[in-house]
């Protein structure tokens, strides 16, 4: 018993010093820790540093036909029926069990119970604003695409996105919808190479504008941050930086200060009034 309990003890070490290492600091690229069968069950109770999280739709299969009737609500469920397409639909499934089992862990109560809520939007205060847990000190994102989901957890608002590398047509064409000075760098990019940073600078500014709860109700012209392999342009109050997963996609993460003012709606592009 005694020998359990220590190898129980140094599992849960160095699955917090694995997990809380793998930050993006100064713009350095790393890695989220993929979410396997069980792991949730040896979390420490709580969320100190800020942690990125994988799950694989494909090998989380068994946990989510397991687990899924049990601890996803209602609304999660007609959502994911709703999808016509198995993929996606395995994704959705993926991601949300994921989800609650990790609230679960962190919070201590059972995944069912997790109260979830959504924030009044900042910009019409109806309540799709940004998912949170109500009367929590955690903040949680997730973010799923073509099969992968990834999930961030902290003290302090925070917004993840993924998504799959697109063909060169998706690029060229939603590309000017950005920035002006990302559209720019953009176009002096190789077609053979665009689809990539596109997919780059795209996942920078959902993961931003979903840390404010905003989405997409915000222009994606209004914020630079660069769509280049260098360090992506910060925001005041803000940390962004690319997450690094599987070949074919590009993640991003986006967390704001714990002495932030609440609220913050952005701020002033270079060159833009």
């Amino acid at each position: 018993m005694k020998r359990f309990s220590e190898r129980s003890r140094y599992e849960k070490r160095h699955l917090m010093a694995f997990s809380y290492a793998l930050w993006v600091v100064g713009g350095e690229v790393r890695g989220p820790v993929e979410l396997t069968d069980g792991v949730w069950e040896r979390l420490p109770g709580t969320v100190g540093e800020p942690v990125l999280w994988l799950v694989r739709a494909e090998a989380f299969r068994a946990v989510v036909a397991r687990l899924a009737d049990d601890v996803l609500d209602g609304a999660e469920k007609e959502r994911a029926a709703a999808l016509r397409v198995a993929g996606d639909r395995d994704t959705y499934l993926a991601g949300h069990v994921g989800l609650r089992l990790l609230l679960s862990a962190y919070l201590g109560v059972p995944p069912a119970d997790v109260p979830l809520t959504r924030l009044p939007c900042p910009l019409c205060g109806q309540p799709h604003g940004r998912p949170v847990v109500r009367d929590s000190p955690v903040h949680f994102s997730l973010s799923h695409s073509g099969g992968l989901c990834l999930l961030a957890f902290a003290r302090a608002s925070v917004g993840v996105d993924i998504e799959v590398v697109p063909a060169l047509e998706v690029a060229d064409d939603v590309g000017g919808a950005l920035h002006p000075q990302e559209t720019a760098e953009l176009g002096r990019v190789r077609a053979e190479h665009r689809p990539a940073y596109f997919a780059r600078v795209w996942a920078r500014k959902e993961a931003y504008l979903k840390g404010l709860g905003v989405g997409l109700g915000r222009s994606m012209a209004l914020d630079y941050l660069g769509a280049g392999p260098e360090e992506a342009a910060q925001v005041p109050g803000w940390t962004i930086g690319d997450v690094a997963v599987d070949d074919g996609y590009a993640a991003a993460v986006a967390l704001q200060a714990e002495d932030a003012v609440p609220g913050a709606a952005g701020h002033a592009d270079p060159g833009r009034e």
